[in-house]
């Protein structure tokens, strides 16, 4: 029987998706990005769930794209045609990112070893990025004669600045974990032996809040990066409107005035 390429796991209402292609340092193929995808989406219409954890089986996270496969490896025959990798991107990459952009709860990535190309893409599109302090980034498009893709041109210079992220993506080097922090690139670096349980820890914490709360502010914060300040005061407003008629908001209070634990609901 084969190994499924997304290994799946729940405790209380985190799931955890492990890549698992370790043989590979978990590098994407077509099956394995279908496979992903897949996993999410079943998770964005289950209301058991309230945060997912994505991680790496293995010692990497996720290598990226693996250059062997069909979708993109150039067929070396003369006269052939060259691959079309926008295609590949609009089929795979693409849907990805909006989906892990879209879910209704929280997602971390627990950066349990290298993260590199679209494997590095991938993390930094999830909610908190935590990384074993033996992890690293490296933005490997240009090694191959590409550009960095799966949202990376969008996501570095918001997140570490303009040259900072010229310099990660033009050189390729490998960013450490601990540099990685220290730069504004993830949230935080723990020690390798912690991070399943660290980032576990922060999971449950995250499913035990609003929800909708959660993912509007997500929304918020990304809207907030391309428009001007009035279009978020507008936007904030918006989102405030339809959270104050739900059902979190009014537990929330409820449970402030009476110094309990809220039960939040609402997805």
């Amino acid at each position: 029987m084969t190994e499924p390429l997304i290994q799946s796991s729940q405790t209380g209402a985190v799931r955890t998706l492990t890549l698992a292609r370790p043989q590979a340092l978990n590098s994407f193929t077509g099956a394995m990005l279908e496979a992903l995808l897949h996993a999410l989406d079943q998770i964005a219409q289950d209301r058991g769930v309230r945060c997912v954890v994505l991680t790496g089986a293995g010692r990497a996270f996720c290598a990226g794209q693996d250059l062997s496969d069909p979708l993109v490896a150039p067929d070396p025959a003369p006269g052939a045609p060259a691959k079309d990798l926008g295609t590949m991107i609009e089929r795979f990459y693409t849907p990805l990112v909006r989906r892990l952009r879209s879910m209704p709860v929280p997602v971390v990535a627990a950066v349990n070893g290298v993260a590199a190309g679209a494997g590095a893409s991938l993390a930094l599109n999830c909610d908190v990025v935590m990384a074993a302090h033996t992890a690293s980034f490296v933005q490997a498009f240009s090694k191959i004669g590409l550009v960095p893709d799966t949202g990376a041109t969008w996501l570095l210079p918001r997140l570490v600045g303009r040259a900072q992220a010229l310099g990660l993506a033009l050189l390729g080097d490998k960013l450490g974990a601990e540099q990685a922090e220290r730069i504004g690139l993830i949230w935080k670096c723990v020690d390798a032996a912690a991070l399943q349980d660290e980032a576990q820890a922060l999971a449950q914490r995250l499913a035990a809040m609003p929800s909708k709360a959660l993912a509007m502010t997500r929304q918020a914060i990304d809207q907030a990066q391309t428009v001007p300040m009035e279009q978020a005061l507008e936007n904030e407003t918006a989102l405030q409107r339809e959270l104050g008629r739900a059902h979190d908001y009014l537990e929330g209070v409820a449970a402030f005035a009476a110094k309990r634990a809220p039960a939040f609901s609402d997805r």
